[in-house]
């Protein structure tokens, strides 16, 4: 089985008490924070302040990653570099020169990934993948929390794993991630799983609880 690498939607969490989430994810063992970053533009939503990104790269030690959903995100690379994050997702479509834009984030010591959308291609993303470090999955449409798993998405998850050792790259998938989808995609070669509503946040178990148990179900060693 493979290992796993579990990372907190902050989108999802309970802005009311910020900090006490940060420190709460941080000591159950959460492998990293989340961030989405939305312009209105590329998808019909405004997503988490620049603020709140500063306020979670203070107040923990583990890496953070920022998932760009806007539009030109080549010429924000430098900017998030300078707020701390160790990873930046971006769409594709999103950005006239992605290739530049991959190798740009990687110069800059940052993990490269590129954000898949339900419906954008196999084909569409092909010429990205010896480059790029992680291909992060969206089963559903981004934007909004709380929306139901696309299950015709699996097929492409499934063509994606099929190539990354030839290219050696990861494959995450977010959105409306289950513990069972957790099990279902590590056993056929997903490493990383964005976490929200469905399997982290407003649930009557304490984090630890339910991080160890995705960790001990899937035998999980994690690295960024």
């Amino acid at each position: 089985m493979e290992n796993v690498f579990l990372a907190a939607s902050m989108m999802c969490a309970d802005f009311t008490n910020l900090e006490t989430e940060v420190k709460q994810l941080d000591e159950a063992g959460i492998d990293c924070f989340h961030i989405d970053i939305m312009d209105g533009n590329f998808v019909p939503n405004f997503g988490m302040g620049l603020m709140d990104l500063e306020t979670i790269r203070i107040l923990t030690q583990r890496p953070v990653d920022a998932h760009l959903m806007i539009a030109n995100p080549g010429n924000y690379i430098d900017f998030f570099k300078d707020k701390g994050v160790n990873i930046i997702y971006f769409h594709p479509e999103a950005d006239l020169h992605p290739v530049r834009t991959i190798l740009k984030i990687k110069e800059r010591g940052i993990k490269a990934g590129i954000a898949v959308n339900p419906g954008t291609s196999m084909e569409t993303i092909q010429e990205l993948l010896p480059i790029v470090d992680i291909v992060l999955v969206m089963t559903v449409n981004p934007g909004f929390a709380g929306q139901k798993y696309l299950e015709f998405v699996d097929n492409k998850i499934n063509r994606i794993v099929s190539k990354k050792e030839e290219y050696d790259f990861k494959i995450y998938v977010d959105g409306a991630i289950s513990a069972e989808k957790v099990r279902e995609l590590s056993r056929k070669g997903v490493e990383g799983f964005i976490l929200g509503t469905s399997c982290l946040f407003k649930k009557m178990e304490n984090y630890r609880t339910i991080i160890e148990r995705l960790k001990a179900a899937n035998r999980c060693k994690v690295s960024v």
